[in-house]
């Protein structure tokens, strides 16, 4: 197996033919963000280099897919976008003003199952690296979603982000990996991706019932979702951890 890292615009049909890869990583919840779903569909037309799949050159299979877009960022943790919600229309608005980013993010990095646990993560990040460099971004940065955080999710991820094992490192694996490849923790972001839907959605997307208003955890969910009979919502603020990857 020879693998091969292309973007959507150096390879449209591959791209094309990884678009339904998020239906074996994310969670049914994880794929309505209010915000994220307005502009996710324009990721490949408006920022095609940034876009990319890791593939096997022998017969063109895809093991994983990554997204990326590039924003304005002045280095400062206190610079940082205000989750994934504020990366994605910031970047948006930033390339609608056409003024120039500094900083590329990662959106996503998604491998499936059948792949995981193969050290496939390094070389997706390494490769949000190389595009960065190509198109003379400085940094690297990534609104992380730890992925233990689902066995705690009433933990605040401020609390979260500063658990470690006895060794020192970070106790999450997603967060532990990104530090292994050479990222550092910038700051948690309890409020990073908004998803609302009335509360028959939330039951379908979590299979749960909802019976009366209140707080609830739920499969796969990294923080509590409130729902309110009465208004016929429910209403959701996933966490993040934003981490950097120097270029230097």
């Amino acid at each position: 197996m020879t693998l091969s890292i292309a973007t959507a615009r150096e390879q449209p049909g591959l791209a094309e033919k990884a678009s339904g890869l998020a239906a074996n990583v994310w969670p049914e919840y994880n794929k309505h963000g209010d915000v994220l779903n307005e502009f996710w569909a324009r990721l490949e037309s408006e920022f095609g280099d940034f876009q990319f799949v890791l593939y096997d050159d022998e017969d063109d299979s895809i093991l994983a897919q990554g997204h990326s877009i590039p924003l304005s960022w002045d280095g400062t943790p206190g610079g940082l976008p205000n989750g994934i919600d504020g990366l994605v229309r910031g970047a948006f608005e930033l390339r609608e003003a056409g003024r120039e980013p500094s900083t590329l993010s990662a959106l996503a990095i998604e491998i499936l199952p059948a792949h995981q646990g193969k050290g496939l993560s390094a070389r997706m990040i390494d490769a949000m690296r190389s595009i960065a460099k190509a198109n003379g971004l400085s940094n690297v940065i990534a609104p992380v979603r730890p992925s233990w955080k689902e066995r705690y999710p009433l933990a605040a991820i401020e609390r979260y982000a500063r658990w470690t094992r006895a060794d020192g490192l970070p106790f999450d694996p997603w967060i532990r990996t990104h530090i292994r490849l050479g990222g550092e923790i910038l700051r948690p972001e309890p409020e990073s991706l908004r998803i609302t839907g009335t509360v028959a959605e939330w039951e379908e997307w979590t299979t749960m019932r909802f019976p009366e208003s209140g707080t609830y955890v739920f499969p796969h969910g990294l923080a509590p979702l409130m729902i309110d009979r009465e208004s016929d919502h429910g209403s959701y603020w996933e966490p993040n951890v934003w981490m950097l990857h120097p270029l230097a």
